[in-house]
């Protein structure tokens, strides 16, 4: 076997013996030392650029939390307006019933009141006729000296003169 390199020329037997040097070489470095390069890497990027990512992926969620509790919070206050409202609405309702029955009530008391009144004003004044009657037949008769009950009675005087009035 005759290869053709050149000035160089080298010989087979350290050729051979060199590249099996390397490839030992390289399987020593591709089983004890890379992965260990690999590993000390990725614990620098997971110390760095790892931690800034975890960072960054905490303040996006802490983000996406408060947004969901402002917008529960936004929901709560109208809720709550909502209420209120609805409560206020009921209580001008519940004021003008009780308005509405205060007024029913006191018209109530107002025309029972006024046909005690009449009642009681038509009572005094049949009394007060019948007073003023018997007064004035009781003068009559002292004026004239004898009693005129009976006359005044069976004439119905002082019933004419009520009526006339």
């Amino acid at each position: 076997m005759t290869l053709e390199l050149g000035p160089l020329k080298p010989e087979p037997a350290p050729l051979i013996l060199g590249l099996a040097l390397f490839f030992l070489l390289l399987w020593t470095l591709g089983r004890g030392l890379l992965p260990r390069i690999e590993r000390v890497r990725a614990e620098r990027w997971d110390a760095t650029e790892g931690r800034a990512e975890r960072a960054e992926a905490l303040l996006a969620e802490a983000e996406a939390t408060r947004t969901a509790r402002l917008l529960e919070l936004a929901e709560a206050r109208h809720e709550a307006a909502r209420i209120r409202e609805e409560y206020a609405e009921r209580g001008a309702a519940a004021m003008a019933s009780a308005r509405a029955e205060g007024l029913r009530t006191r018209d109530a008391l107002l025309a029972t009141g006024r046909a005690r009144i009449a009642a009681d004003r038509a009572e005094a004044e049949r009394l007060l006729r019948q007073d003023v009657g018997e007064l004035a037949v009781i003068l009559a008769g002292r004026v004239i000296g004898e009693p005129v009950h009976t006359v005044a009675a069976r004439r119905r005087t002082v019933e004419r003169f009520f009526e006339t009035n």
